[in-house]
């Protein structure tokens, strides 16, 4: 059996609850996420910050644009750039600073995007969180969909945390101490369940009185 099978069984037989999430999505897509360029994959999560779908493809259209297309997306050729052309592509005067500074820390060795593939999970959270903008949400999806680390569980995440909500059947919101709880029997797979909870939010939202949570990441 593959990996991939072989983690699915193994989930289904520790958690009755998740089980019949897993058997209805089927495969989990989480390793289709990864590119090969994790310089991109952070400066979109920059770009994307607090922005819907929509908008964050469209200025992270414009700033590819702006560098001649992906393959020039570059630390060197976005340090070349005046700031007011990365603000004319619609980023804040705040991301802006994010993208340079991100920028200078990849062009001169102080982070080595390269390298974090040989580090630990708590490591490359420490090198991602160090850099202007990135907190440690931020970093948890770079482990989970560029470097495709198992058994990262984001209870920062508003799409987990109603996943883990409709999942046990609470009428409020799981604090991150339960969550914890509950994910240790996900165990070293945590974020494969992460990414079957953020499934089950899309095919069954969850609606408040305030607006409808749905994931759409990966």
């Amino acid at each position: 059996a593959s990996d991939d099978q072989r983690i699915r069984r193994l989930l289904i037989r520790r958690d009755p609850r998740l089980a019949p999430v897993i058997k209805r999505i089927g495969r989990c897509r989480l390793p289709d996420s990864r590119t090969h360029h994790p310089f991109v994959s952070l400066v979109r999560a920059l770009t994307s910050q607090q922005l819907s779908v929509k908008a964050a493809a469209t200025i992270f259209g414009r700033v590819v644009d702006l560098v001649g297309g992906p393959e020039g997306l570059t630390p060197a050729n976005l340090l070349a750039l005046e700031a007011t052309k990365l603000r004319s592509a619609g980023l804040s005067g705040q991301k802006v600073s994010y993208v340079i500074d991100l920028s200078a820390r990849v062009q001169d060795g102080r982070l080595d995007l390269h390298a974090l593939r040989s580090l630990s999970d708590d490591e490359v959270l420490a090198a991602i969180t160090a850099v202007k903008g990135f907190g440690r949400w931020s970093a948890e999806m770079f482990l989970m969909f560029q470097l495709n680390r198992a058994d990262i569980f984001p209870v920062g995440d508003l799409g987990i945390v109603k996943g883990v909500q409709k999942l046990l059947g609470m009428k409020s919101r799981p604090a991150a101490t339960t969550m914890l709880r509950e994910a240790e029997l996900w165990r070293p797979y945590r974020s494969v369940a992460a990414w079957y909870l953020w499934r089950l939010i899309e095919t069954a939202p969850v609606v408040t009185r305030r607006t409808t949570v749905a994931r759409t990441v990966g």
